[in-house]
Formats: structure tokens, C-alpha cells, sequence
């Protein structure tokens, strides 16, 4: 039994993006659906656009987003030897051969072909040249002139390709640099690739590469080829749409649980089920369920599904999520309530992370009183409320939920008050607002201490 072998291969002209992040999850599900062997490959060849912090991207995206890779990441730079001696070879055996043509030439040519409405490719002028000549040249593959290329397409079904619609396309160019379509021919050879998941761009590749390969004696991948994003307005994802990099959504407070269960469901389904972990997403993926259709992205159902993690999730789990936020916004961790508590506080009442730690502010730092609020709500009424509170809470000697709640109670039963008219008041002296986690959890994160002193300088501030 052929064991899988699958491979994600960006290449690092910049961040990952939503579509190659869903591609790399494919690619890593049917592996370990599989039992098989997943493997990260740059294809670095594009010397102008290839960064070495765009590679870095691509490694912190698959880290953060947990999708571990069994070998490499390889580097297609670090192969050029290789990728040479393959095409030597190719020139041996008459399946290659020297192209002299100049750029200015091969321009020229395109042109009169579109002028002509004929579809551009190469005319084969230097195919049928037996001697070497002078001058730089390219190597071109010899494409059979006849016969199709079928093959078929895990979410497509069957594809026929006619080769004399396919021209005899450069394999290294003149600098000795190869071309995509060559190195990643030789690379699937090498590394024993037994299925190409990519997105539905490369389609027009694929039977060029699958005569490369059997010009080298090797068997074709088997291929899948994953349809295009598209935005909310039909047309293809890009920034106008949102964030579209995978590291913007982490920095927005995103959980990387949250966005491959989204990714997953973004052309593939499981009947009706939305919510998966990650262990029933391996067991469950198929191609048969993959969509030959374009998948909308959705950002409100995105945070959604963010929503439901960060309330169904173990709070630790969060809390270690949530601190990087903190950090960010300056907030000091000791001067405050445990994180855990914080986050079964708030995690109904947030949809990010981002949102979460703003909502913390009050319980660590000096109080930030939104003006509106303390119109509306620190006036002369509330003056007994806040002055029984103080009393009361001054009193307390146990710090609990159920001692606050205990507190409100009493107080609205000695001044004849409903709750509503308890808790605002005192809500705005100790937080600044009029939202907040309910008001016995609100006063048992804020703590003893910083309460009593926030009372204490709302009742100065009541008019």
C-alpha cells in the first residue's frame, strides 16, 4: 500500500494568506487522515520577491496555527545542483533542447499572435536545431505534439488536456535559474510526493507538469485542486475585503483553533455539522465533500465561531491566549485578579481576544471614567446607594461572588431599590462605564481594595 506523501510549497513573496493557510490545512488534514507524511517545501526560485522575512511569516503562520510538518522546510534554492543535472538529461536524451531566441523576439512573437487572436506560445523555431550555436540560450521542454493528458482530479473529476495546445515551455533559463514548473517537477520526483493539493490557479500547470514527469520515467501525483476565495461581493479575496493574512487575524485576537475549524468548512463540508475539533477534522476529511465551487468568505461567521471557542474552551487555555494582549495594552498582572477569573468573566461578552483585554483595562489600571456615565448615573440619587454600598462592602470579610450579590441585595432591600438602579451606580463608580461583567462579579475581580477607593471617589464625584 503506496503511503501518502503530501506537501504545502509557498513561496515567500509575502505573508501566508487565507487561501494558502486553507490549502496547507488540506494538505496536512489528508495526511494525518492518512497516516501518511506531511512536508513543507519554499519554493524560493523568485530571486526579485523572495524575503527571508516573508519565509519567516510562513513558518510563525504554520506554527501558530498548529499544523506541524514531518520533513523539512526544504529549499528549492539549496537544489540547483540538482535541478541542473535533471535537465542535463532531459538535453541528452532529445527531450529538452537550446532556444536562442531573444526576448525581443519572443515579445515580438506574442504580439502578432494576440494581434492575430491566436493563443501566445512559443513557435518552436530552434525545436528542430541539431548543432549548438553561439550566443546565450534557454533549455526548453520538448512537449509531445500530439495525444492528450488526462487525468483525474480529486475535486474536479476527469480533466483532458490537448498537448498541442500545450507549447514547449523554458525548464531552466538563460542565467541557469529554474522555472517553476521544472523545479517543482523534480522536487514532487524527489521527495516521493504522492498527492498535489493546490489551489484551482494551477490547473493549466498541471499537465505540463505531468509530461515533464513522464519524460523523466516517473509517475504523476494523484491531484486536487481547491477552488478560489472569494470575498463577501463575489470576486477574489484580497485586503479590501479584510485581513487577509493569517498573522493579522492572530494579532486581531483570533484563536487559531477558531480559524481552521473556519477554514475547513470554506469548501468542505460534514453534513451539517459546524463545529469541529481538530482531532474529528482528521478523522472526518474527504475529498468527496470538497466543493468543485467558490467559497464566500464570511467574517462574522468567522467570529462566530471565535466567539464559541473563547466560551467553550478551558479558561487556562485562554487566559495563556489572552496575556500577549494584555501585555500589549501595558496592564500589570499582579495588580489585578487572576486572568483565569477574568476570562470566565468576559468570555461571553467578547468576540476576540483584542476585545477581551480591553474590557480587563478597569480591573488593572487607574479608572478611565466615560463622562456621559457619570452624568447619567453619579448623581445626587445615587448618593445612598454608594454610601450604603461602601458601608457594607468596608464590612465584608469574606471576598466572594456570592458575598457581593449578598451586598446588592440588602442594600436594595434597605433603600427600597431594584436591582438596576444598585448596580449602575455603583458599576459606573467602580469601572468608569455603564457595561461590564455582572456587578457581584464585577466588584470580586475588582478586589476589596480597589473598590473601597473607587467608591470612595465616585461619592466626591455624585452632583
Amino acid at each position: 500500500m503506496t503511503v501518502v506523501r503530501t506537501r504545502f510549497a509557498p513561496s515567500p513573496t509575502g505573508y501566508l494568506h487565507i487561501g494558502s493557510a486553507r490549502t496547507a490545512l488540506y494538505c496536512w488534514l489528508y495526511a494525518r487522515r492518512m497516516k501518511g507524511t506531511f512536508i513543507l517545501r519554499i519554493e524560493d526560485t523568485d530571486s526579485e520577491r523572495s524575503t527571508t522575512e516573508s519565509i519567516q511569516a510562513i513558518i510563525d503562520a504554520m506554527h501558530w496555527l498548529n499544523l506541524d510538518y514531518d520533513e523539512g522546510p526544504f529549499y528549492q534554492t539549496e537544489r540547483f545542483d540538482r535541478y541542473n543535472k535533471v535537465a542535463e538529461k532531459l538535453l541528452a536524451e532529445g527531450k529538452a533542447y537550446r532556444c536562442y531566441c531573444s526576448k525581443e523576439r519572443l515579445e515580438k512573437l506574442r504580439a502578432e499572435q494576440i494581434e492575430h487572436k491566436q493563443k501566445p506560445r512559443y513557435d518552436g523555431l530552434c525545436r528542430a536545431l541539431t548543432e549548438p550555436k553561439e550566443g546565450p540560450f534557454c533549455l526548453r521542454f520538448r512537449n509531445p505534439g500530439e495525444g492528450t493528458v488526462e487525468f483525474d482530479d480529486l475535486v474536479r473529476g476527469s480533466l483532458s488536456f490537448q498537448n498541442d495546445e500545450l507549447d514547449d515551455l523554458i525548464i531552466a533559463r538563460s542565467d541557469g535559474w529554474p522555472t517553476y514548473n521544472f523545479s517543482v517537477v523534480v522536487d514532487d520526483w524527489d521527495m516521493k510526493i504522492t498527492h498535489v493539493i493546490r489551489g484551482d490557479d494551477h490547473i493549466n500547470n498541471t499537465p505540463r507538469q505531468i509530461n515533464i514527469l513522464r519524460a523523466l520515467g516517473a509517475t504523476p501525483p494523484v491531484y486536487a485542486h481547491l477552488s478560489t476565495i472569494l470575498g463577501s461581493d463575489g470576486k477574489r479575496l484580497s485586503k479590501r475585503h479584510g485581513a487577509v493574512s493569517v498573522m493579522q487575524y492572530r494579532d486581531e485576537g483570533f484563536l487559531p483553533e477558531a480559524l481552521l475549524n473556519y477554514l475547513a468548512r470554506l469548501g468542505w463540508s460534514h453534513g451539517d455539522q459546524e463545529i469541529f475539533s481538530k482531532d474529528e477534522l482528521v478523522q472526518f476529511f474527504d475529498f468527496d465533500h470538497v466543493n468543485k465551487s467558490s467559497a464566500a468568505f464570511n467574517p462574522e461567521k468567522l467570529l462566530w465561531l471565535n466567539q464559541h471557542y473563547l466560551k467553550a474552551s478551558d479558561p487556562a487555555h485562554i487566559a495563556k491566549e489572552l496575556a500577549p494582549f494584555m501585555k500589549q495594552l501595558n496592564l500589570d498582572l499582579s495588580q489585578g485578579p487572576s486572568l483565569i477569573d477574568v476570562v470566565k468573566a468576559l468570555n461571553e461578552r467578547s468576540k476576540t481576544l483584542v476585545e477581551m483585554a480591553e474590557k480587563s483595562n478597569c480591573f488593572y489600571q487607574e479608572i478611565q471614567y466615560n463622562e456621559t456615565a457619570v452624568q447619567q448615573h453619579l448623581t445626587q440619587d445615587a448618593l445612598p446607594v454608594l454610601t450604603q454600598i461602601q458601608t457594607e462592602l468596608n464590612a465584608t470579610i469574606h471576598w466572594q461572588k456570592e458575598t457581593m450579590h449578598e451586598v446588592i441585595v440588602k442594600v436594595g432591600e434597605t433603600l427600597g431599590l431594584k436591582m438596576g438602579k444598585i448596580a449602575q451606580p455603583v458599576r459606573v463608580a467602580v469601572t468608569g462605564d455603564v457595561t461590564s461583567p455582572p456587578i457581584d462579579v464585577t466588584l470580586f475581580l475588582m478586589g476589596k481594595e480597589r473598590t473601597l477607593e473607587r467608591l470612595a471617589h465616585a461619592i466626591t464625584l455624585c452632583h
